[in-house]
């Protein structure tokens, strides 16, 4: 629906005025390289290497999809992997579970708390993990009121996925960090 301000400049809907291209089956083609790289061609032009960034990484990981180039400089927003056929929404799914991988703790076996940093032993859906996360800042945050994300001091992040499957041992060693 088209209005007309005060400076009769007809205007459109919100995406034109944030500027966001949306990619779709008819203007975009994805393809992994011979280096296993993501790439894009939109309307003609070839985008190499590309990342795709969550808008809901915790929430909705098939929803509102940022293509990236290595600048990171936007190429395009994708509304949904639904929109797109099965074999490239596969294509991007795998781009995604790379980018946001996060295994789950299953289990924690021990936190230690020393001079700012807290070690933790846990079983994970990846195995058994030793990782240290810093103290403050953040490292450990409620993504929703009961999933946590804890992010270790090399950048790597964790998933409890519900805090109320814990043990009450193991919700003692986990809420000293919260």
């Amino acid at each position: 629906m088209e209005k007309l301000t005060d400076t009769a400049k007809p205007t459109s809907d919100l995406s034109d005025a944030a500027n966001i291209n949306y990619l779709t089956r008819s203007n975009a083609v994805f393809a992994k390289t011979a280096g296993q790289m993501l790439a894009v061609t939109v309307d003609g032009a070839e985008h190499p290497a590309v990342y795709v960034h969550c808008s809901f990484p915790h929430t909705n990981k098939r929803i509102y999809l940022s293509v990236r180039n290595i600048e990171n400089k936007e190429i395009g927003m994708i509304r949904s992997l639904d929109d797109f056929p099965e074999e490239t929404a596969k294509l991007l799914e795998e781009q995604v579970r790379i980018r946001y991988f996060a295994p789950e703790i299953t289990k924690v076996l021990r936190v230690k708390e020393e001079f700012g940093y807290a070690y933790w032993e846990t079983e994970t859906t990846a195995g058994l993990c030793r990782f240290t996360v810093r103290g403050g800042g953040g490292n450990t945050k409620l993504i929703t009121a009961t999933r946590l994300l804890v992010t270790d001091v090399d950048g790597n992040r964790f998933v409890i996925p519900d805090l109320s499957s814990l043990s009450d041992k193991e919700y003692r060693m986990v809420e000293m960090c919260m």
